[in-house]
């Protein structure tokens, strides 16, 4: 049996296809059109996972949508009767998506498929079963509660569920507006990053700030339960009214000043409004799983998560450590992307009413879905640029080479394997790095990444190294849960006297090492781990092996192979195209390396900036 998953047409579309049960492809639309966070209908993605597949439309036995249409519109029409009068902004800004695409979505992906499948017909789940169908199904568990978080979908913004055998089934609820997606995202918005890829930039700030704001905040602005639930004070909001995410008379009021302008200086406000809310989210996070445990989950041991909320890997870090449940496991496509891979694995085992056999490590085969290139493809296109490299088809002399380059203090470009479902670059599409350099953090946040110099780089470790470095007691091969820096490789160092010192430059503040390993760690010594196994990702382990042979170092720096604005590359010329556009040292195709110094002058037509809003 053979289904098509989709999501889109809110943020992050992307297809999946399975079969059977078993994932055979899944890819982001952002990955194909270079468009970041593409919400459009994805239809490169579906064509990929059709070839991928090899198949036709009016194959498959089914197509599904990852949202329910008309609860969605349901919500709309009574946010609108609630708004009376005042709702012309949330009319025009949302109408045409709703009555021209979503209540048509069936027609919509038929125009663009050609088919829906042997019967004609689409499927819709509702989108917290699709995000609680995606953190269940893959999982290594035969039982777990499950729970959803995200900003919204249909009305559900936070819900908690059971996953048994082949059955997914939601027990609570809360209700929009009521969301922590919508109140992290509003601060998010308050401290200038963009609504909906902003977050993590804005959790990576938050170890700078103290929670000085923790109790304002939460005796203003939301109202939390002893069971994690909780109440925003609508005051001090305008996502429903479909503005702006916050009043900012409120917040300006609340916070002493206004909103940051985007791309300017960050003041020690803002640090400390991230630390604050990150500590409250963490709180909602931990409160709402010790009552999902105690209610729902008092012989289960397994929690699996879903839902945007859930790529918060600090929150996730704290949530394993405080062992609600014993086991942890965490969907690495949480966002609505994830979406497409839920609805279609719903359907296969509730809808169809397939026999479930868990997998171990797990379901994802290392969340490693999308397109892989052959070598045919790498030399045409190499040769089209006029690319000099080199080709070295023994993995053991591979292998060798790039960790010798690492020894060097050189920055790789690697595209290898399949492309990475999800957020996260896992190793197939990732620049590595010496993560026992002092000037790595700032030379690839500013040299390679043109990003802001205080975000800080994960860590990938040898798997059976873990425990040299972090502490962490679990694997962590989707890097979904954030970890300390062993004690005993820690330097000493305190984040306000080094702000201090330099008048709160966050650029000088973290050159300062603060461990033996400084360009992984930040500045309360936390770490947003990936361990590394051979059998996830066997290339990038033997890499990293060597590497541990050449130095005695288990740990190398791991970022999204892209630059800033720009999704994370997808095929051989997208590859070249950001190697050469940046201080990239070496880039690794496949069997094929390339040195910077060895390339013919690269030229484009235009500003390739110019195409990105770069926030």
């Amino acid at each position: 049996m053979i289904i098509l998953g989709i999501s889109c047409l809110y943020h992050d579309s992307a297809a999946c296809l399975i079969k059977d049960g078993n994932i055979i492809a899944a890819a982001q639309e952002e990955r194909f059109t270079r468009i970041k966070h593409d919400s459009r209908i994805p239809e490169n993605a579906m064509k990929y996972c059709l070839k991928e597949a090899g198949i036709k439309a009016e194959e498959l036995d089914a197509v599904v949508y990852y949202d329910n249409p008309l609860i969605m519109t349901d919500r709309f029409m009574d946010n609108l009767a609630f708004l009376g009068e005042e709702c012309d902004s949330l009319l025009n800004n949302s109408f045409d998506m709703i009555f021209s695409w979503k209540l048509w979505i069936h027609e919509k992906l038929k125009d663009v498929l050609g088919s829906l499948g042997k019967h004609g017909k689409l499927l819709v789940t509702k989108h917290h079963i699709s995000h609680a169908a995606s953190a269940f199904y893959p999982s290594p568990f035969e039982d777990a509660v499950i729970l959803t978080i995200d900003g919204v979908g249909e009305w559900t913004t936070t819900a908690i569920g059971i996953g048994h055998g082949n059955e997914v089934k939601l027990l609570e609820e809360i209700k929009y507006p009521h969301s922590i997606g919508m109140f992290y995202s509003a601060f998010t918005y308050f401290c200038g990053f963009k609504v909906n890829s902003g977050e993590y930039k804005f959790m990576g700030l938050a170890p700078y700030g103290k929670p000085i704001y923790y109790d304002k905040i939460k005796e203003n602005v939301i109202s939390i339960m002893p069971d994690g639930s909780f109440c925003l004070n609508l005051d001090y909001f305008d996502f429903y009214r479909g503005t702006t995410m916050i009043n900012e008379s409120k917040f300006e009021e609340l916070f002493g000043g206004t909103r940051r302008k985007s791309e300017s200086r960050i003041t020690k406000r803002e640090m400390d409004i991230a630390a604050s809310v990150q500590k409250i989210t963490e709180e909602m996070i931990i409160g709402i799983a010790k009552h999902a445990k105690e209610k729902y989950g008092q012989n289960i041991n397994n929690l699996v998560l879903a839902g945007g909320v859930a790529l918060n890997c600090v929150a996730n870090g704290k949530l394993t450590k405080e062992k609600i449940f014993y086991n942890v496991w965490i969907q690495p496509a949480s966002d609505d992307a994830g979406g497409a891979l839920g609805c279609a694995l719903y359907a296969y085992y509730d809808f169809f009413k397939n026999d479930r056999e868990v997998v171990l490590p797990d379901g994802m085969n290392g969340s490693l879905l999308g397109p892989k290139y052959d070598n045919i493809e790498i030399e045409n296109t190499l040769k089209r640029y006029g690319a000099k490299y080199k080709k070295i088809e023994d993995k053991e002399v591979w292998a060798e080479k790039i960790a010798e380059f690492l020894t060097q203090g050189k920055i790789c470009g690697l595209m290898m394997g399949r492309l990475e479902f999800g957020p996260r670059a896992l190793g197939d599409r990732s620049i590595i790095a010496d993560s026992r350099s002092e000037e790595m953090q700032s030379k690839l946040n500013l040299k390679i990444k043109y990003r802001e110099s205080f975000r800080p780089f994960a860590p990938i470790v040898l798997d059976e190294r873990r425990d040299d470095y972090f502490d962490l007691p679990c694997d962590s091969p989707y890097m979904l849960k954030v970890g300390n820096v062993s004690e005993k490789r820690r330097l000493p160092f305190d984040i306000d006297e080094e702000l201090e010192r330099f008048d709160n430059d966050m650029l000088k503040s973290v050159s300062v090492p603060r461990s033996d390993v400084p360009a992984i760690t930040h500045v309360d010594y936390s770490a947003r781990v990936q361990t590394v196994d051979n059998k996830r990702n066997p290339d990038l382990h033997l890499i990293m092996e060597k590497f541990n042979e050449m130095t005695g170092c288990g740990v190398l720096v791991n970022t999204s192979f892209n630059v800033r604005g720009e999704p994370i590359v997808c095929t051989p010329e997208d590859a070249y195209k950001c190697f050469m556009r940046t201080d990239m040292d070496v880039l690794v195709i496949e069997d094929y390396i390339l040195h910077k110094e060895e390339q013919p002058e690269f030229c484009e037509d235009k500003d390739w900036r110019a195409e990105y809003e770069l926030d």
